[in-house]
């Protein structure tokens, strides 16, 4: 009898198994795969049309570059108005005056060619000295732009802007230099330097400096 007892429990763990193998049937529990069978899912594709409104913004965008186009004429202005720097200096001391100008500006690191020295009375050496090889060889050295180039103002209007214009007020010129200072100051991109009597210049130039 006792031997058989053991057989009992093993014969209900036969059964056992089977319906362990029927819990295997829980593989029917996918069934929240079925609910996300996306049935609200496809109800969300109602609301994708919020994609047309971001499609709205892309208008207004256009708008933001056309504002930035008046911007850009302001800095044009600035650039029109350079720094005036005057040296007083009689006309006699005036050429002197100017080439102390130059040697500092070349100094702080100025470019010899970002220089152009205009001269109211007796033009200056270095110009009377080129000119003498021609007018033509002469401009050539300006149009190189490698060096500090020298001219007399009544030739202003044939120099090309430089970022600095020093003008050495060493003649009594009189309407010669009304004329020519604020035409040298148009010339300068940055600074105007000049050298001579104050008075001179700010009447020449229309306002005090």
């Amino acid at each position: 009898m006792i031997s058989e007892e053991p057989q009992i429990p093993e014969s209900a763990q036969g059964p056992r198994v089977t319906p362990a193998a029927g819990r295997t049937a829980p593989t029917p529990r996918p069934v929240p795969g079925p609910r996300s069978a996306a049935t609200p899912r496809p109800g969300r594709p109602g609301p994708r049309p919020a994609p047309p409104a971001p499609r709205a913004p892309a208008a207004p965008a256009p708008a933001a570059p056309a504002a930035q186009a008046p911007t850009r004429p302001e800095p044009a202005e600035d650039r029109s108005a350079p720094q005036i720097q005057l040296i007083p200096a009689p006309a006699a001391g005036a050429l002197d005056a100017a080439e102390e100008a130059v040697d500092l500006l070349l100094e702080s690191g100025r470019a010899p060619g970002d220089i152009l020295v205009l001269t109211t009375g007796e033009q200056h050496p270095w110009a009377v000295h080129e000119l003498s090889f021609g007018e033509a060889a002469y401009w050539a050295q300006h149009d190189a732009g490698d060096d500090v180039f020298f001219a007399d103002v009544s030739a202003v209007d044939r120099a090309k802007p430089r970022p600095v214009v020093v003008v050495a007020v060493n003649g009594d010129a009189g309407d010669a230099v009304a004329r020519a200072l604020p035409v040298a100051r148009d010339r300068a991109a940055a600074l105007l330097i000049v050298c001579g009597d104050p008075q001179t210049v700010n009447s020449a130039l229309g306002a005090g400096v």
